[in-house]
């Protein structure tokens, strides 16, 4: 009898050991990503080399914590792997809950966010406002790996000199260690994920990405895009300058000497990405149009206007004639003083 209470004393000393080392909480507490321990699991790591991992990080109490809980989900017939990637812990917690952040993959990640209408520039500053590195890497890698654009572009004699409005706008979730070619890559993938539908082929793609830039960067009201698109075909067509004003900062963007507002020295510069002095379209696209515009370039609204112009709230205003867009644009700059 003796021995049975010994050993059932035993069993609950055990059992109590066991939940403290699985449910008891431990870890460093962080307030900010600088002062946060990390782990990288590699590929292919097994579920002991995770837990000595952890346990050299400080997150562990000890590895076995991990056996425990392994053993106990292998008893009851519970699936699953620990999945690769950096975690990141800021805070004390129970093997139990980081085990089950492995199991989830609950990776740690840098969030970027693209709107409609950035350019290189304004992605590259975003990417090292993320903490992704400096913006002239990314800018520099931009201009050099355009054979991402292969795979839409593949009998293309000539590639596009940068990856400029393939980059498709969207929030990503990246590691903090990504490299520029990296972060490229899966812009121009979900480029070619999102436009699929859109039944953009070799033969109008470069013409299509260049057009619908030029639109988002022109138009903020979704349903006037498909018309702003056919007033640019039909000026086009008549083999009138473009004139639109964010080709004209964008040349300036591109010699490093925009300074925030169009002067007219900039409308006199001779880049042929000023559709002012240049007819027809420029070289190449703007900034990384969204899907309205892209369906606008593709599907242009038959019109007979040649001109637009802003008004005071944010919509355009059209023009088939000089004489109707003159008054037009004296009607916005007078609304514009008024303000």
């Amino acid at each position: 009898m003796k021995f049975l209470a010994t050993l059932l004393l035993l069993l609950l000393l055990a059992v109590g050991a066991a939940a403290w080392l699985v449910y008891t909480p431990y870890g460093p507490s962080a307030t900010s990503d600088a002062n946060a321990t990390f782990v990288e699991v590699a590929p292919g790591t097994s579920t002991h080399t995770i837990a000595i991992q952890l346990q050299r990080a400080g997150i562990l109490r000890t590895q076995y914590a991990f056996a425990l809980i392994r053993a106990y989900r292998s008893l009851n017939g519970l699936k699953g792997s620990l999945k690769a990637g950096e975690y990141r812990f800021d805070h004390p917690a129970t093997p139990i809950e980081i085990y089950d952040r492995l199991l989830r993959g609950d990776v740690y990640t840098v969030t970027l966010t693209i709107p409609e209408g950035y350019n290189l520039f304004d992605i590259a500053h975003a990417a090292e406002a993320a903490g992704l590195g400096p913006q002239a890497d990314f800018l520099a890698a931009a201009r050099t790996h355009t054979e991402l654009l292969r795979p839409l572009l593949p009998t293309a004699a000539n590639l596009p000199t940068s990856l400029e409005g393939y980059l498709f706008p969207d929030t990503y979730h990246l590691s903090r260690h990504a490299k520029p070619e990296q972060i490229l890559t899966t812009m121009v993938r979900r480029f070619r994920q999102a436009t699929a539908p859109l039944g953009l082929t070799a033969a109008n793609l470069q013409a299509t990405v260049l057009m619908a830039s030029l639109i988002e960067k022109e138009v903020s009201q979704p349903a006037e895009r498909p018309l702003v698109a056919g007033v640019f075909r039909n000026r086009l067509a008549q083999n009138i300058p473009l004139a639109t004003d964010p080709t004209v900062i964008y040349a300036a963007l591109l010699e490093n000497r925009w300074r925030g507002t169009i002067y007219a020295s900039d409308l006199q510069n001779p880049s042929p990405y000023n559709t002012y002095r240049h007819p027809g379209l420029p070289p190449g696209p703007i900034c990384s149009p969204g899907l309205a515009s892209l369906r606008a370039a593709l599907h242009p609204t038959p019109t007979d206007y040649l001109y637009f112009v802003s008004d005071a709230n944010g919509h355009s205003r059209f023009a088939a004639t000089l004489k109707e867009h003159n008054e037009n644009v004296a009607a916005y700059r007078k609304a514009h003083a008024a303000r």
